[in-house]
C-alpha cells in the first residue's frame, strides 16, 4: 500500500526548505523528496573540485536554441540545490518590475505589487541575517533596515570605485545574504573567497542553515535520492494526489499528498508536469492555458577584465561582490533597449575553474599564460554586469526525444535571447570597459555573454489563460499543486533571483497553511 503524507515537496533547494519549515511548524507531515545526495554542512569543503560536485545536476538538459542558459552553471543537486553555491547577492525587485505591461507597454504585468511582497522581504532578511547599507543604497525600495552591517571593502573594491567615481555614478555595499557579524548562533564570514564551494561555517545563507533545521525540528522529513517522474491526480484530474518517484536502485514508488508542491529546478518543474500529462491533461499537468515551460528566461551578463599596477588583493572578499550600482536601473532612456542593469563590482577571484584568473584569458596557454598569471594575481580587477531579459513565449522548455534511465522524456531549452537583454549586454560591455580604464587599468577585456539565472516556465498571473499560477504560486488548474523558484517569475528584472523566490515562497506557504482546508478539498 502506498504511503500518504499530507504534503510533499519535490525539490530541497531554497524554495523547498521555506514550505517544508512552515508547514511542518504548523503540524504538517512533509516528506521532501531529492533527487540528488543528503548534504550536511559539514560536507562542504573549500575547493574548486567541491564547488563543481555542488553543480553538474542531473538529469542532464538538452539545448537547441541559438543561445545557452548556462544550465549546469545555474544547477544544483543534492540537499541545499542551488542556494548551497550561490553567492548571496540580495537586491530587492524594484515596483516598476512588477508593472511592466501597465507602466511602459513591455513584458508583462506581476499579479502582486511590491507592497504586497515588502513584508515578506523583510522577514526574509530578519530571518537569514541581510548585511547591507541601507542608507547607502540610493535605489532600495521602502523597507526595513538591514539588519547587519554591509561587508568590508578591501583594495579591489576601493580602486574598481574610482572608475565609478570618475564616470559620475554612484555605489554601495552589495546586499548580501552573508553574516557580517554573529547573528542567531551562526558565526561571520572569514571573507575567503570560496562562497561557490558553499560555507562551512554557516555565515552565507542557504538552506542547510536556515529553514531547512527548522524544518527538521518540526518534523519534517529530507529523502535523497528520490527522483520524482510525475505528479499524479485523480481520476477527473482536478487534484493532485501525490507523485511518482524512483529511488537509486530503480524501483518506482507512489507517495500519496494532500498537497503537492513542485520546488524542484526550474527547469525540472517544467518537465515534470509536462511528462504527468494524462487523458484529463492531455498536453501536461496544469497547462489549460498552453504556456507551461513558456517565458524562459536568463539574465544576459558580462564580466569586464581589467589589469592594474597595484596589489588589489583580488583573492579576498567573497563571490558575491564588494559594491554594486543600480545607476543603470531605470527601464526606459532617450534612446538604445528597454529594460534594467545593475553592475556588480570586486567579486573575489581564485587562481583558476569558474571564477578562476587563469580563466579569465583562456587564449592564453604556456609561457604567455604564466606570465599573465605572475601579473593577475596581484593586479586583475573585475566588475559584472547583470541584465535584464524580456518575456517571449517562443523562449520555452519542452520535452526532447531523448529520454532519462527512467523512460521519461529529458527537458530541452530552447532559448535566444532578447533583441533588449541583447542590446543591455552590449552597453553593458562599452561602459564597463570605461569604468575599469577609468579606475586605472592599463588592460581591458571582457568574457563572452553568460546567462545568470533562470526563470519562467511556470509563470504567475491573475487570468488561467495567460498564466500557469496566481499570486500565491497555486496553479489555477490544480488548486492542491503550488510552485515554488523562480519558475513563477513573468519577468527577470535585473537583479539575482534568491532573495525573490525566498520572498515569494514565504507569501505562498503561509497562503496554503492559512487556507489548508479550503485547499486540499
Amino acid at each position: 500500500m502506498a504511503e500518504k503524507v499530507d504534503v510533499v515537496i519535490v525539490g530541497a533547494g531554497a524554495a523547498a526548505s521555506v514550505y517544508a519549515a512552515v508547514l511542518a511548524e504548523a503540524g504538517k507531515e512533509v516528506r521532501v523528496l531529492e533527487t540528488g545526495p543528503a548534504r550536511k554542512l559539514e560536507d562542504l569543503y573549500s575547493s574548486q573540485i567541491s564547488a563543481r560536485r555542488l553543480k553538474w545536476a542531473v538529469p542532464e538538459l538538452l539545448e537547441a536554441g541559438k543561445d545557452t542558459i548556462w544550465f549546469n552553471y545555474n544547477a544544483g543537486r543534492g540537499f541545499g540545490g542551488a542556494a548551497v553555491h550561490h553567492f548571496g547577492v540580495w537586491p530587492r525587485y524594484h515596483p516598476e518590475d512588477f508593472k511592466e505591461r501597465s507602466l511602459y507597454g513591455r513584458g508583462l504585468d506581476w499579479p502582486l505589487e511590491y507592497e504586497d511582497l515588502r513584508p515578506y522581504y523583510d522577514r526574509v532578511q530578519a530571518e537569514v541575517g541581510l548585511s547591507g547599507d541601507t542608507e547607502a543604497e540610493i535605489w532600495r525600495p521602502p523597507g526595513d533596515p538591514y539588519p547587519l552591517p554591509p561587508v568590508p571593502v578591501f583594495s579591489h573594491g576601493r580602486i574598481l570605485a574610482r572608475g565609478f567615481e570618475a564616470l559620475d555614478m554612484n555605489v554601495a555595499a552589495v546586499p548580501l545574504a552573508i553574516l557580517t557579524a554573529p547573528y542567531k548562533g551562526r558565526a561571520a564570514c572569514t571573507y575567503d573567497g570560496w562562497c561557490e564551494a558553499g560555507c562551512p561555517t554557516g555565515a552565507l545563507a542557504n538552506p542547510l542553515v536556515v529553514y531547512f533545521p527548522r524544518a527538521l525540528k518540526a518534523g519534517a522529513t529530507l529523502q535523497p535520492r528520490s527522483h520524482v517522474t510525475r505528479v499524479l491526480t485523480d481520476a477527473k484530474g482536478k487534484l493532485a494526489t501525490g507523485v511518482e518517484y524512483v529511488d537509486d536502485t530503480g524501483t518506482r514508488h507512489t507517495l500519496l499528498a494532500d498537497s503537492v508542491v513542485l520546488a524542484a529546478f526550474t527547469v525540472e518543474n517544467s518537465r515534470i508536469l509536462l511528462n504527468s500529462a494524462s487523458t484529463p491533461h492531455p498536453d501536461g499537468l496544469a497547462n489549460s492555458s498552453g504556456l507551461l515551460g513558456r517565458y524562459l528566461m536568463t539574465h544576459p551578463s558580462v564580466n569586464i577584465f581589467g589589469l592594474f599596477d597595484e596589489d588589489m588583493q583580488n583573492y579576498m572578499g567573497v563571490n558575491g561582490g564588494q559594491l554594486f550600482s543600480q545607476d543603470r536601473f531605470n527601464k526606459v532612456r532617450k534612446a538604445g533597449p528597454f529594460g534594467s542593469r545593475q553592475w556588480i563590482i570586486a567579486p573575489a577571484l581564485k587562481p583558476n575553474d569558474l571564477l578562476g584568473i587563469a580563466m579569465t584569458r583562456a587564449d592564453l596557454f604556456g609561457p604567455d599564460l604564466q606570465s599573465f598569471m605572475e601579473r593577475a594575481a596581484r593586479g586583475l580587477g573585475t566588475i559584472v554586469a547583470i541584465s535584464q531579459d524580456q518575456p517571449l513565449p517562443e523562449n520555452r522548455i519542452e520535452l526532447a526525444d531523448t529520454k532519462d534511465a527512467h523512460g521519461f522524456p529529458l527537458a530541452r531549452a530552447v532559448y535566444a535571447a532578447s533583441a533588449d537583454g541583447l542590446g543591455l549586454w552590449n552597453a553593458s560591455v562599452d561602459e564597463g570597459q570605461a569604468l575599469i580604464k577609468a579606475a586605472g587599468a592599463d588592460e581591458v577585456w571582457h568574457s563572452p555573454r553568460g546567462g545568470q539565472h533562470i526563470m519562467g516556465g511556470t509563470i504567475m498571473g491573475d487570468k488561467p489563460d495567460a498564466s500557469v499560477t496566481n499570486a500565491v504560486s497555486q496553479t489555477h488548474d490544480i488548486p492542491n499543486l503550488f510552485i515554488g523558484g523562480p519558475g513563477v517569475f513573468p519577468t527577470s528584472s535585473a537583479v539575482n533571483s534568491t532573495f525573490h523566490l525566498y520572498a515569494l515562497a514565504l507569501m505562498s506557504a503561509e497562503y496554503l497553511r492559512d487556507n489548508w482546508a479550503s485547499v486540499v478539498a
